[in-house]
């Protein structure tokens, strides 16, 4: 069975972006890459709210191929062709993507029978909106939260529509040298 984990970048104060969407503000550079790309080779199922997937989609599939792609271009390009995609869209047809699975409807019985029918993990990437709903059912297991030193004051909140209290087990930091600290949590059940 596969578990659920999160990774997302938040500001200190909470948010996992602007007010807009707008996520200038997350810093990312090779030493993160490279922290990230070892746990990311440990599986191979992804999971994206339909606007996140639509970003991937339009820069992964080619980024090794542009000139100047960077080592981290190379490295997730090849990952990402490769990897299960599912997808929470009540737009998105499904045969218009390749190795990708789109749940419309009944989504937290789609994603129960999606974890109980993959080896290794599901990783989702970003996606608040699909974090937030999968928060809601319950169905996130472990958390990293890359923190960033900055303050937004307002924004996408990383953490929403939560029904009850989560405890959370904390299993590791690390901080990078840019002053990014990673979270990494287990919930507790």
């Amino acid at each position: 069975m596969g578990n659920i984990v999160l990774f997302m970048h938040s500001s200190l104060d909470g948010f996992a972006a602007g007010t807009q969407g707008e996520m200038n503000w997350i810093h990312v550079d090779q030493e993160l890459f490279d922290y990230v790309e070892e746990r990311i080779a440990q599986t191979n199922t992804a999971l994206y709210g339909r606007k996140t997937f639509e970003m991937m989609e339009g820069y992964w599939p080619t980024a090794a191929d542009q000139p100047g792609a960077t080592k981290h271009d190379k490295v997730h390009s090849a990952w990402y062709k490769n990897a299960r995609k599912v997808v929470l869209s009540n737009t998105l047809n499904e045969s218009d993507f390749t190795n990708t699975t789109v749940i419309n409807k009944d989504y937290p019985v789609a994603i129960k029978e999606i974890k109980a029918n993959t080896t290794g993990d599901i990783l989702v990437f970003g996606s608040p909106s699909a974090t937030h709903a999968l928060l809601a059912e319950s169905l996130i297991d472990e958390t990293w939260i890359f923190v960033n030193p900055v303050l937004l004051g307002d924004g996408k909140p990383v953490f929403k529509h939560i029904k009850e209290r989560v405890s959370l087990q904390l299993i590791k930091t690390h901080t990078f040298s840019s002053g990014v600290v990673c979270l990494q949590h287990l919930v507790k059940r």
